[in-house]
């Protein structure tokens, strides 16, 4: 059975690797098409970038320093077991490299590109596994201590808290150091509004993220006979209660129809495998009106100009996902227990601390030495023209 298993497992997480590389196409249309025509090819462009600058940092230093090992062996001896520590990596990876992702979409349209390189790094290689090895390899006691204080341990299947709040409280201190784009906020307290430059892009961006969440979710067992249906279903219910109320509080808006989903699958992540579906369906409705409520004060109030609203969507809503799986994760509320809300505030609040220093800390230093921001000029050509040297569409038909 052991002969039979082991391939099994690999393939397994092998597809679940797959399905959260082709969410990374989600992420660079999902970008895409919220920013501005001459910013479309620079969206393109970095989630492609970012993901390969990940994969370095995660084989170099990253995955040493959540899970201690490297892959430095001959390869007779990695290949043992079917590759399935090969595998395992790529699958986590893909989580990994879904930080410097969720960034890219808050500091669209005004930075620099080899300095976002150079942050997407030191994130992946330093910040991201310093909370990955607390969270889901127990790392430094500390979830020792919460299961003797609080009798149960920080609880995040899938990263709720270890991968979207992280990345999205890490976009927060790099929008901050950022500032707004310019002409985005007058003086005079006037907002210039910059509409999606492409709804079907949005939504298509939106869609292969929907669909790769299940592989996210649901391949997070990592072994074939730790799956579980009940965690699709909870992503499924939380996607809906997502959008339904993304629907109604965003008055039929489709950016906020078409983010709703991702804010509802980014709050089930933690506890996707210990609810009820009626506590998932809960959860994702909570995550939907908190996306729609807080990017509109963000954006309006508080004029924060974070473009995709991804402290919105990927830092609160994934916050609220940690605390949501020590509520409708307990037994009095059907689900399956082994939770406590204490431990999850800890954690949670934990991997808000680390993700905002470790983000204030990467940026912080690169904008003192190379500075983050586009030239005025080149701001306003775009970073298409001004990096890339060239647009998305020919400005003319070209026929010969």
């Amino acid at each position: 059975m052991h002969d039979i298993k082991t391939p099994s497992d690999v393939l397994f997480i092998l597809l679940g690797a797959i399905m959260i590389l082709a969410m990374h196409a989600g992420f660079a249309f999902l970008e895409l098409g919220t920013v501005r025509r001459k910013n479309q090819v620079n969206a393109l462009v970095k989630i492609l970038c970012d993901f390969a600058i990940s994969t370095l940092a995660y084989f170099v230093f990253g995955y040493a320093l959540a899970y201690g090992q490297h892959f430095y062996a001959p390869a007779a001896e990695l290949s043992q077991h079917s590759g399935f520590e090969l595998t395992k990596f790529f699958f986590l990876l893909t989580f990994a490299a879904a930080v410097p992702a969720i960034v890219s979409g808050g500091i669209a349209e005004r930075a620099r590109f080899y300095p976002q390189l150079a942050a997407t790094f030191l994130l992946v290689a330093f910040v991201y596994p310093l909370f990955e090895r607390i969270a889901w390899n127990g790392g430094f006691g500390i979830q020792d201590w919460l299961l003797a204080t609080f009798g149960a341990n920080f609880h995040d299947f899938a990263g709720s808290v270890v991968v979207h709040a992280v990345g999205g409280w890490i976009a927060l201190a790099a929008v901050l150091l950022l500032g707004a784009r310019r002409g985005r906020y007058a003086k005079t307290g006037e907002i210039s509004a910059h509409p999606p430059s492409s709804i079907p892009f949005l939504a298509l961006g939106a869609w292969i993220l929907i669909v790769g969440w299940f592989g996210f979710n649901v391949m997070s067992a990592q072994t074939l006979d730790k799956i579980s249906g009940l965690v699709a279903m909870n992503s499924l219910m939380a996607m809906v209660g997502g959008t339904l109320v993304a629907l109604f509080v965003g008055r039929n808006d489709p950016g906020f129809v078409h983010n709703g989903p991702l804010a509802g699958l980014v709050a089930i992540c933690a506890g996707s495998d210990v609810m009820h579906p009626l506590g998932a369906l809960a959860t994702g409705g909570v995550a939907g009106g908190l996306f729609v409520y807080m990017f509109t004060l963000t954006q309006n109030r508080w004029k924060i100009d974070d473009v995709l609203g991804v402290w919105p969507l990927h830092g609160l809503c994934g916050a609220w996902g940690g605390l949501a799986a020590g509520i409708f994760g307990s037994t009095a509320l059907g689900g399956i227990g082994g939770v406590s809300f204490g431990a999850q505030v800890v954690g949670t609040v934990l991997g808000v601390v680390i993700a905002f220093t470790g983000g204030a800390i990467v940026y912080g230093a690169l904008k003192a030495a190379f500075g983050l921001r586009l030239s005025p000029e080149e701001e306003f050509n775009g970073a298409d023209l001004s990096i890339h040297k060239i647009a998305a569409t020919a400005e003319r038909d070209t026929y010969w």
